[in-house]
Parts: C-alpha cells; structure tokens; sequence
C-alpha cells in the first residue's frame, strides 16, 4: 500500500492489480521518475519509519535542505524551520547530528522534514512510533492543523490512539482493504 500511496508502484509493475493515482488535478503514476521527483519535492512529504535522516546534517539542516532543494530562498527555510523545529519542542537540539537524538527526537526531525514545504499531500508511516505520549500529542495537533489547512494526510498506523484522532479509517488485512471488524488492529488511518 504504502508504494501504491508514494507512486513508487510505476516503477515496480505488479505491486498494485490496478487504478490511477492523481494528485491536484495531474496524473502522477504515468510521469517519468525526473518528473516524478520534480513534482514531489513540493506536493508530497514522506515520513519514514526509519526516519531516513542525513546523518551527517544537524537535525535544522536536515528540515531545511528540502525547502533549498524545492527552490526556497535560504531565508524562507531557515525560518520555517525554525517553526517547525520550535513547534516540535526541539530548537535547543537542532545543530546535533542525528546520532546525537533520541529516537523521539529523530521521529520529529522527520516529521518537520516532511512538512517544511507545506506539501499537498503527507505520507506518514508510524509517525508517533518513537514517540511519548506528550509528543505523541503536540504531533497529532499539528497533524490535525495541517489537515485544517488543507494538507491530506495518510498514516499507516497500529497506534489505537493516532486512528482514534483521524476522521476516516481504512483497514487493511493481507494488502486488500477490509470492512471494519471490531477490536481488529487498525493498519491505515486516513484523514482527506
């Protein structure tokens, strides 16, 4: 599913049996992978459960290089990283290299990473996963204000609290999508 949901399936045939992915009007899964790529430095943020942070870039480098890399100027990253950095409760850690944090604090290094170009769509795979519950609870709010203002989220999650906070539900079992079952472990969460 989740290479489905990234529009990595064009480039490995067999993984999806069929359908068409479109983002903000465009057809996305026939683009060529430069076009592809061109498209989602600004439209998609991904947030990996293994984070996939540069570990040689502080944590504000590592936010900050997507919004350079998507053509923002020097300024306009720094301070929205900063934002972001601040919001997450990390500015007096953010010059430490990933190997210098926790794995809570890698989580939302990833999390603010994949934000900073306020992205059409995110894809968030166990995003709260490293998480405590205080930080848990500052992302899903600053999930939920991203959704507000427009942003689709999709969460791949077995968090009950995380699928409790979304407003659709999609289950999954053996990569089909399943009815809901009662007290069965929920595996996508959806907000659109």
């Amino acid at each position: 599913m989740w290479q489905v949901n990234s529009s990595i399936h064009s480039r490995w045939p067999g993984t999806a049996d069929s359908g068409e992915i479109w983002l903000a009007g465009q057809r996305v899964d026939q683009l060529s992978d430069s076009a592809w790529a061109r498209l989602r430095r600004t439209r998609v943020g991904f947030v990996f459960q293994s984070f996939n942070l540069v570990e040689n870039l502080s944590a504000a480098d590592n936010v900050e290089l997507p919004a350079l890399i998507a053509g923002k100027s020097a300024k306009e990253a720094r301070l929205r990283r900063e934002e972001l950095l601040a919001r997450l409760g990390l500015s007096a850690r953010s010059m430490l290299v990933p190997s210098q944090l926790s794995g809570g604090e890698r989580q939302r290094v990833a999390v603010a990473r994949a934000v900073v170009n306020r992205p059409d769509v995110l894809l968030a795979d166990e995003p709260t996963g490293s998480l405590d519950s205080e930080a848990t609870e500052t992302m899903l709010v600053l999930l939920k204000e991203l959704h507000q203002d427009g942003q689709t989220t999709i969460i791949v999650t077995h968090d009950p609290i995380v699928a409790a906070s979304v407003a659709r539900i999609i289950q999954m079992k053996d990569g089909r999508i399943v009815p809901p079952v009662p007290n069965m472990t929920v595996n996508l969460a959806l907000t659109t």
